[in-house]
């Protein structure tokens, strides 16, 4: 099993590529690292590569790279996947701070880039937009919600933190709440994408940030009721849903098995769980009182 420890950078393919780049820079403040004519990638202002933007035909999430322990020999995961009869390749310097990757697909076909070694990315001094801290999940629409799960799981290491009904799962991989959830739809396609804040404050001040430059908030700010994170959520100009949320439910010891208490948390202690499926999307703000199967 390859025990992933978090979440890397998402790939997107996109028809307006200079359009999204100024969207990513000027709006989300995010760092230009490498850019080349078909191609750009992002960091936070910490320093981690989270956007990698590619010219393509239609604005799809074509790649997900996640990180592995340094260290981690992988060879020994490559002989795993080959073992399981999934193919997969070794790929460099697929970003300026990943020399060496291990490069497989996920069971919906999207493209998986495992690395071990990471090398941050420099202050670029600049200080605009919204500046998020990292790339913190990434949720899916998929036909079939327990095999993605499975997959995750039992191949990258990834751990239940909720389910709602059997329809929605939350899955983890370092202390947050989730890093991938799989919703069950028709249409298999980027559910969502979400960039962690500071704190609520920084929220606040980002919802602000996407006004002045004219970008309306689509749900919140509201309080999740599952992972009981405060976001709020906008669509950038390719029509993606993007959230940007603080306060999300950890879980600092897997041992002790529950998320670190929180006041408004509504189990004593709160520890992975199945919710009803007729569970509401949120404790308070704008939409709380609609179910997750609308959750839009």
């Amino acid at each position: 099993m390859i025990e992933t420890r978090r979440l890397g950078h998402a790939t997107f393919s996109t028809p307006e590529l200079n359009q999204q780049i100024d969207y990513y820079t000027n709006v989300l403040g995010l760092a230009i690292v490498e850019r080349t004519a078909t191609r750009c990638v992002l960091a936070t202002k910490v320093g981690q590569e989270c956007v990698v933007l590619e010219a393509g035909d239609k604005p799809w999430m074509t790649g997900i790279a996640l990180q592995v322990a340094p260290g981690t020999d992988l060879g020994e995961l490559s002989a795993m996947l080959t073992k399981e009869g999934i193919a997969n390749e070794r790929r460099s310097g697929i970003t300026p701070g990943v020399k060496d990757a291990l490069a497989f697909k996920d069971p919906k076909g999207t493209q998986m880039e495992v690395y071990a070694e990471y090398d941050f990315a420099p202050d670029d001094g600049i200080r605009t937009g919204v500046m998020p801290v990292k790339l913190g999940h990434i949720a899916w629409r998929v036909n079939d919600v327990h095999k993605l799960t499975r997959f995750y799981c039992d191949m990258l290491g990834f751990r239940e933190s909720d389910w709602i009904g059997d329809h929605f799962s939350f899955l983890r991989c370092g202390v947050d709440h989730h890093t991938m959830n799989f919703a069950r739809y028709p249409e298999e396609r980027l559910h969502h994408f979400a960039f962690e804040m500071k704190d609520v404050p920084d929220l606040h001040r980002s919802c602000d940030e996407l006004t002045r430059h004219k970008v309306q908030l689509v749900w919140g700010p509201i309080r999740h009721l599952v992972g009981h994170n405060v976001a709020a959520y906008h669509r950038n100009p390719e029509d993606h849903r993007v959230e940007l949320y603080a306060e999300m439910d950890l879980m600092k010891d897997e041992a002790l098995g529950y998320f670190e208490p929180r006041p408004w948390h509504e189990d004593r202690p709160q520890r992975p769980k199945h919710w009803p499926k007729d569970t509401w999307r949120s404790q308070w703000g704008f939409g709380s009182f609609g179910t997750f199967p609308g959750y839009p």
